[in-house]
């Protein structure tokens, strides 16, 4: 009996060590989020709802959009592009940047190429590929990748630059071939940039997707209903959209991103016994 009262006293810090633990990671975007709005709403107070609606009158808003094809449709087909375009440009990023670790020569021409190109802004790239590919999700999912690719892969090159030089060594000694240094030492010594890079990335590659439907690339998405939504002098509209941009970036890249992270990255997470 006394065993049991003394494990169950033992069980009620730890559980409450857990969620006051919690409550500090939530209550920053907690706090941010409630002083943006207030902002929003006392600025509000001072300017006549036709320039700057009311924070209420937006979420009304919102709720009646939900049920709309025309809002819950632009925000299926730009997380549709988000799909396509976010994940190939991880995939063709880190494969380069762990081939430029294997082979010097390769590692230049990148870090050239990548010099070239990323000081174009991505947006400049629409009417080339809509010229090229014509309107709609080609082209805007080919702008993402050109965004995205470049944080990516310039992150993972550069791990390869500071990997372990008595593990390579080792593993030459060992007889290794370029593709078992490639997989065996390369790509586990980069993971955690890969994940930097990939965080780095998709902040790009939302931007850019955002913008590339904002200029024209597509007749339907978030930024083709904001820009429209502008055209009309809706504010609502204007501010709804905006909302619900900076809201889906958030949790993706607060929560799933970092989900992500910590399974990729767990043995950073792990606590020891007197920490727990």
């Amino acid at each position: 009996m006394s065993q049991s009262s003394a494990s169950a006293s033992q069980a009620k810090p730890k559980l409450k060590s857990k969620s006051g633990s919690s409550w500090r990671k939530v209550l920053p975007y907690v706090l941010a989020v409630g002083s943006l709005l207030a902002i929003w709403q006392i600025v509000a107070f001072f300017l006549p709802s036709y320039l700057l609606p009311d924070v209420p009158d937006v979420f009304k808003r919102l709720l009646r959009s939900t049920s709309t094809p025309e809002f819950t449709d632009g925000v299926k087909s730009s997380l549709f592009r988000l799909l396509w375009g976010y994940p190939l440009a991880c995939l063709f990023g880190a494969l380069l940047g762990l081939i430029g670790g294997v082979s010097r020569a390769f590692a230049v021409y990148l870090r050239s190429l990548i010099s070239i190109l990323q000081s174009i802004p991505p947006i400049t790239w629409v009417p080339f590929f809509a010229i090229l590919l014509g309107f709609g999700n080609a082209t805007i999912i080919t702008v993402i990748v050109i965004a995205s690719f470049f944080p990516m892969a310039l992150s993972v090159l550069n791990a390869t630059e500071g990997v372990n030089k008595t593990h390579l060594e080792l593993a030459r000694v060992l007889g290794a071939s370029k593709g078992q240094l490639l997989t065996k030492v390369f790509a586990p010594e980069s993971l955690p940039a890969f994940v930097t890079g990939a965080q780095v990335a998709f902040g790009n590659a939302w931007r850019s997707l955002i913008s590339a439907e904002m200029v024209g690339g597509a007749s339907i998405g978030l930024g083709y209903y904001s820009r429209w939504r502008g055209e009309v002098a809706d504010m609502e509209g204007v501010l709804m959209s905006i909302l619900v941009i900076g809201t889906i970036a958030a949790v993706l890249d607060l929560v799933l991103l970092e989900w992500l992270k910590r399974r990729l990255l767990r043995y950073r997470y792990v606590k020891t016994g007197g920490n727990e």
